[in-house]
C-alpha cells in the first residue's frame, strides 16, 4: 500500500468548534497529520463520571488510568457467583431495548437483581474453569456441542466471504457481507438447539446473539460485544437451555471457539477496535478471556503471572491456557516492548499470584466495562434481563 493512498478522517468540523476551543490533537498514524479525534474536554469532575456516551476510536489520544477510579476498583469488593434462576412459564419474549443512558442507570443496573446476577453468572463461568486446561475433559451437552458447530459455521463464512482490496487501514467493507449474513441466519441457527416450547424467545435472544461479534456499520469490535456475547449465553442460562454442569464446556469449548472466531474476523476484515483505551487497555479487543484464563491457572505448579514474559511457556502452552493465547496474540499485533505497548498487562504480570489476579481483573470487569456509560448504553434488557 503506497504512503500516499492512506485514509484516514480528516473531517472538518469548525461549524461544530467554538472560536476558543483547542484545536483538535489526534494525529494519523502514517503521516503525523492532525485528524478529527481531539482528547476529551477538560471537565473539573471529567474523572468521577463516566466519558460521554461517543464513539472514541483507536484513534483517539490514550489516556492514563484515573489513579481516582484505580484506588476504587482496589477497594471494592470482589464479585462472586450466583446461581442463575431458570425463567418458568408463562413466558413474555420480547424484542430487548437499550435502557442505560446516564451513570444513575448504570447504579440502577448493578443495584438490581439482574445485574448482579449477571456479574454473578461471569463469575460462575470463571469458578468452573479453575485449575483446568482447554483441552481437560468435561461434560459436553448436545446444546453446547451445536453451539460449537454454529460458531464453526460462522467461520466457514469467512473464507466464503473473502475481503476487498481496500486502501483504509481499517474496516474491510466485505465484514458487512459477513454480518448480514450472521443477522438473516439469527433465527433458524437459534433453532438448531431452542426445544419446541422455547422457540418464541429467539425475539429475544438473537439480538444479543447478532450484537455480539461487532458493529456492522462502524466495522469495529469491543468489549461491549464481547458482553454481549456473555448476556446471549446468560440467556441460555435463564432459559435452562445451559445448566451448572455445562459452565466448564462454556468456556473451555464454547468461549474457545467463539475467542477464535473473533480473532479470524479481526484480522481478516481488520475490525477497528472499538472504544479501545489503547496502551492503557488490556487488549484492543476483550477483556473476558483474561478472567477466564486467570482462572485456568490459579494454583498452578509452575507458572506464575511473570511466566508471560517466558516465550518457550508462551508457545508450549498457549492452546491450553487462554490467558498466555491472549499475551501471544497481543505479542503478534503489537510491535516493540511489551511493557511500552501493554503497560497494564506487563504489571499485571508483577502480582504474586494468579487469585490475586483473577479477582483483580472481575473488579475491573466490572469498573471499566459494566460500569462505563459508553459500553452499557448499548446493553439489552427484556424478560430474561430485566429492567427494574
Amino acid at each position: 500500500m503506497s504512503e500516499e493512498s492512506h485514509q484516514h478522517h480528516h473531517h472538518h468540523d469548525e461549524d461544530h468548534r467554538t472560536p476558543n476551543s483547542p484545536p483538535t490533537t489526534g494525529t494519523c498514524c502514517k503521516c503525523g497529520g492532525p485528524t478529527t479525534f481531539a482528547p476529551p474536554p477538560p471537565s473539573p469532575n471529567f474523572s468521577e463520571i463516566s466519558p460521554p456516551p461517543t464513539y472514541r476510536p483507536i484513534r483517539a489520544p490514550a489516556v492514563p488510568p484515573d489513579p481516582h477510579s484505580q484506588r476504587a476498583i482496589i477497594l471494592a469488593p470482589v464479585p462472586q457467583a450466583q446461581h442463575v434462576p431458570v425463567a418458568s412459564p408463562p413466558f413474555h419474549f420480547q424484542i430487548p431495548v437499550k435502557r442505560i443512558q446516564s451513570p444513575d442507570d448504570i447504579r440502577r443496573f448493578h443495584d438490581s437483581d439482574s445485574g448482579k446476577n449477571f456479574t454473578g453468572f461471569i463469575v460462575a463461568l470463571s469458578d468452573s474453569t479453575r485449575g483446568r486446561k482447554i483441552s481437560d475433559p468435561c461434560h459436553q451437552s448436545e446444546t453446547v456441542n451445536t453451539i460449537v458447530s454454529i460458531l464453526e459455521t460462522l467461520t466457514l463464512w469467512i473464507d466464503e466471504i473473502p475481503p476487498l482490496q481496500q486502501a483504509a487501514r481499517y474496516g474491510n467493507i466485505s465484514y458487512r457481507t459477513w454480518h448480514e449474513r450472521l443477522v438473516n441466519s439469527g433465527e433458524s441457527l437459534m433453532f438448531k438447539f431452542l426445544p419446541e416450547n422455547l422457540k418464541p424467545a429467539t425475539v429475544e435472544i438473537v439480538p444479543y446473539f447478532s450484537d455480539s461479534f461487532g458493529n456492522a456499520s462502524r466495522i469495529d469490535f469491543g468489549t461491549g460485544h464481547e458482553t454481549n456475547f456473555a448476556a446471549w449465553l446468560y440467556c441460555l442460562a435463564r432459559l435452562g437451555v445451559i445448566g451448572e454442569e455445562d459452565y466448564q464446556a462454556v468456556v473451555s469449548r464454547v468461549f474457545v471457539k467463539y475467542l477464535e472466531l473473533m480473532r479470524k474476523l479481526q484480522l481478516v476484515y481488520c475490525l477497528e477496535p472499538a472504544g479501545s483505551h489503547g496502551v492503557w487497555g488490556l487488549d484492543d479487543y476483550h477483556f473476558l478471556p483474561f478472567i477466564f484464563g486467570s482462572s485456568q491457572l490459579i494454583d498452578h505448579k509452575y507458572m506464575k503471572p511473570k511466566s508471560i514474559h517466558n516465550k518457550d511457556i508462551l508457545d508450549n502452552f498457549s492452546h491450553e491456557y487462554l490467558y498466555l493465547a491472549c499475551i501471544g496474540f497481543v505479542m503478534k499485533v503489537k510491535k516493540g516492548h511489551f511493557a511500552e505497548h501493554s503497560p497494564m498487562l506487563d504489571d499485571i504480570s508483577g502480582v504474586p499470584n494468579w487469585k490475586k489476579v483473577n479477582s483483580g481483573l472481575l473488579k475491573m470487569y466490572k469498573a471499566e466495562v459494566l460500569e462505563k456509560v459508553p459500553i452499557m448504553q448499548h446493553f439489552l434488557f427484556g424478560s430474561l434481563i430485566k429492567w427494574e
